[in-house]
Formats: structure tokens, sequence, C-alpha cells
């Protein structure tokens, strides 16, 4: 009895532990915060593990947020989450926007360079030649302070590694963890000369919450005395002398690299055609539920901007003065702007007038404004093609303006258009992807994710590129449908 009550008040404190929302980008790929290449539902990696530790230290529940890489911090400053950990660097431009928990990694720049190559090992070696990075970090800094170096930024390390091992690049130099599980398990590719520089991993907050800051410094201080840091850091093969020495962990425990092994054997190229069919059927379960958030957004989207649309064009042909030159004014910002600065508007700026879209709502309101620009010149080129005599037998017919308007120009001008919606609705469907900016992970997120663990772009395309294909053909027939019943049915109420 005394055991039983004893598990259900640890149950229930644990169920109302306050959350510790934890943000990182699972596209930003291994050992940090990725999806296990053997089953795509699963969160992993070090820092995965590092928070889920660090978590229960603080008593609290741990509750993972997606977010872009880009857009991690803004969140943070928005209060979407509680804390970022992705290999941030702890640099004195990145200690201006948010705080910083002590270092939980300390590690170093690596050169990677293809087999059979030899004398770019270090950085001054590489002068002259074409190397590659990832924007925005340590390495990136140092390469241009170094001079006479041809250098290619990049956003996702996978990218950067397959083009040296095809030829277009020279050599990579990247902090040693991302070295560690690109380059070193590639048959094709080696690592060059020894470490380059420091750069620490700190967990972000906002500024000013110094209770938050405290208790991570204090959860950290705990992993690190009872050796919990250490044993995560063996298991995905990046305990080193560097993190023994800051650490002060002299233990000589060992901890078998469960994590690198599982990584390695799961990210191994498949050679017959079995395996790699049974990989793609292992793919559909997270294209299915990618699907169907792109098709929720878009279709959601263009409800909007079909509405919004006809709204405006009406406005503009039919309106005053005063909504003519509003409906002109709003259609030419919204077209002389890109999309995706619209949706970080939306999601990012506006909350700072206390207007706060959850990211399903922002990505269809950024969307259908979007579009419902587009729609609204669809629409009023509609109407100018009605021949005007229509409106003037309308009325001749006792209709008001507004009946006419609504009764004889709408359906006709409608007829006209649908072919053009259609064509709208199915871009609508691929400019979508930019919603992935702002947490939502839909079919081109999904590719990306995919292809950059399996370093397999043809066959993970084809099936991305075959979810929009079906997504968007169905759209195209009841298009057509719509299209015929609407020209019988403007024969019909035409006036004679």
């Amino acid at each position: 009895m005394g055991s039983a009550l004893a598990f259900l008040l640890l149950f229930l404190g644990h169920a109302l532990a306050t959350p510790l929302r934890w943000a990182s980008d699972s596209q930003s790929g291994a050992p940090f915060v990725f999806h296990d290449p053997a089953d795509q539902a699963k969160l992993t990696g070090f820092e995965t593990d590092l928070m889920q530790v660090l978590a229960r230290k603080m008593g609290r529940t741990p509750v993972f947020v997606q977010n872009d890489w880009d857009g991690l911090i803004p969140g943070l400053q928005r209060g979407l989450y509680d804390v970022v950990i992705d290999g941030i660097e702890i640099t004195p431009e990145h200690r201006a926007v948010v705080a910083f928990s002590t270092p939980y990694y300390r590690t170093a720049e690596r050169i990677a360079v293809r087999r059979g190559t030899d004398g770019l090992d270090t950085v001054e070696a590489l002068r002259g030649h074409v190397v590659g990075t990832l924007k925005d970090t340590t390495s990136q800094r140092l390469l241009e302070k170094a001079g006479g170096i041809t250098l290619r930024s990049y956003e996702d390390e996978t990218n950067a590694y397959s083009d040296l091992a095809n030829g277009r690049l020279d050599a990579v130099m990247l902090d040693a963890p991302i070295a560690q599980y690109y380059a070193v398990p590639d048959d094709r590719l080696k690592l060059a000369g020894g470490p380059i520089g420091s750069l620490s991993y700190g967990i972000a907050m906002k500024q000013g919450d110094a209770a938050l800051l405290s208790a991570v410094d204090a959860g950290l201080e705990s992993m690190r005395r009872d050796g919990s840091l250490r044993r995560i850091l063996q298991d995905w093969a990046m305990w080193t002398p560097e993190m023994a020495s800051y650490l002060d962990d002299q233990s000589t425990e060992q901890v078998p690299p469960k994590a690198w092994d599982h990584w390695v054997a799961s990210t191994r190229p498949t050679a017959s055609l079995q395996a790699r069919l049974a990989r793609y059927a292992g793919f559909l379960p997270l294209i299915g539920r990618a699907a169907l958030m792109t098709l929720a957004v878009s279709a959601c989207a263009m409800v909007l901007a079909v509405a919004w649309g006809l709204a405006l064009a009406l406005a503009r042909r039919y309106g005053r003065w005063p909504l003519r030159g509003a409906a002109t004014l709003y259609i030419e910002i919204v077209r002389g702007t890109p999309l995706l600065i619209q949706i970080l508007f939306i999601f990012y700026g506006l909350p700072s007038i206390g207007v706060r879209l959850d990211p399903f709502l922002a990505g269809v309101v950024a969307l259908g404004l979007n579009y419902a620009a587009y729609e609204a010149e669809n629409y009023r080129a509609g109407l100018q093609s009605v021949p005007h005599g229509q409106m003037e037998a309308a009325l001749a017919l006792n209709m008001t303006p507004a009946q006419a308007v609504r009764h004889v120009m709408v359906p006709q001008a409608f007829r006209f258009v649908v072919p053009v919606m259609t064509n709208d609705f199915i871009s609508l469907l691929k400019d979508s992807s930019l919603v992935s900016v702002i947490t939502l992970t839909e079919l081109t997120q999904a590719y990306i994710r995919l292809s950059t663990t399996y370093y397999d772009y043809l066959g993970t395309g084809l099936l991305i590129g075959g979810a929009y294909l079906l997504l968007g053909l169905p759209f195209v027939r009841l298009a057509r449908i719509a299209e015929r019943r609407l020209s019988r049915s403007v024969r019909a109420t035409q006036p004679r």
C-alpha cells in the first residue's frame, strides 16, 4: 500500500511538473537533435538526451518545440519556448541578444578532404582552394579572416560534405562533432590535420530570466558531478580529452558508443533494391503526415485568398475612390514584397503589437493574404472580360447594381478565372513549403529531413514529387467539372 501510494505521488508530481519547453531544429542533423534514421517518428541526438536528463534535474517535464534554425532565437524572444539548444556557439554576437548557460560542450574545428588529398591540413594551406562551411559559424569567420579562400556557405552540412565527395569543393571545415558524423563514416572522405581554434556550445534563453539561468546551470553542474553528461557524450562517441579536462572528470568508466554505432549502421548506404524499397516504405508515414499538413494549410489559405481576393476585385472595379485606392495599394504592396518576409512579419513581427497567432493560423493567414492580391487581379480581369451589355441588360430587368454584380457579372467572371485559380492553387501548394520557417513541417521539410539523413536525393525526391502531384491532380479535375457546370449555369441565367 505504501509503495503504491509513493508511486502515485511520484506519478502525479511528474504529471504536474512545470513543462520545460526547449526548441531546436531537428533538420540540423546529427549528432545534435535529429530524427532517428531507423525510426523517423523518434527524436534523438546527444542534445535530446541531454535535455531529458537536464529537465529531470530541474524537476520539470521536457517538451520539444520544432523551429527552423533561423527562427530559433526570434521564437525564443517571442516566448514560444523557454530555452534553445542546437549547437549554438557562445560568441559575443550571440551574447548581445540572448543569455547563455555554462558551456555543455567544448570542441574545435576540423578540416575534411577527399581521400588521396594531402597538404590541406591547416587554414593557411586552404588559401587558393574552394572550401565549404556552414553560414554564420566560427568556422566561416576563421576562413574569411584567413583570406585568399574561395568560400561557399551552406545551410546544411550534408550538402557541404556531399559537394566535397563529388569534387565541387576541395575541403570542408566545420565543428569536430559534425565532421565526426558526416566525414568519418564516408569512405570517400578523411579528416586532415588536427583541431583548429576552439568554441563552446551553450543553452540559450531570454536575457533577464535569472531564475531560469540559475536553474539550468545548476542542472548542468549536477550532470557534471554525477557523470551523466560524460555518459551521454561517450554514448555518442563525443567524449574527448578536452571535455574531460573541462569537466574535471577523470573517471575511467567506459560507456559503449551505442548511439554512434546505431547512427553508422542506420545511415549506411543500401545496395540492394529490396532494402531500398523497404526504406522508402518506412518514409510513407512521415510523408503522409506532411502531405496532410500541406493540404490543410493550402486549402484553408486558398479559401481565404478567394474570398478576400474577390472583395478586393469588386472594390477596385465598382467601389468609390477611397475603396479603389485602398484595394490598389494593398495589391501593390503585397505583390511587391516577398512571401517569406510576409510570413516572418505576421508570425514574429505582429506579437510586438499584441497580435499572436499560432503557427498554423499564421501560415494560413500569410499565404491567404498574399495570394488574395493575385486572385484579385484575376477576378478583375474576369469582370472586365464580361461584356458591358450584360450589366445594362440586368439593370433593364430592374436589378439593382449590387444584384447585377452578384447574379450576372461575378458568375460569368468566375467561369473565366477557374483555370487560373487552379494554377494558383497548385502554386500555393508549393509555396506552402515556406511555412516551415514558423515551425510547421510539411512536404518540403520532410524531403529535406529524409534526403539529408540518408544522402538520397533521387528516390526521396521522387516520393515527395509524387505526393505533391497526387495532391494537385484531384483539384485540377474538380476545377474542370466546376468550369463545365458554371458554363451551363451562366448560359441559363443570362438576360435575353
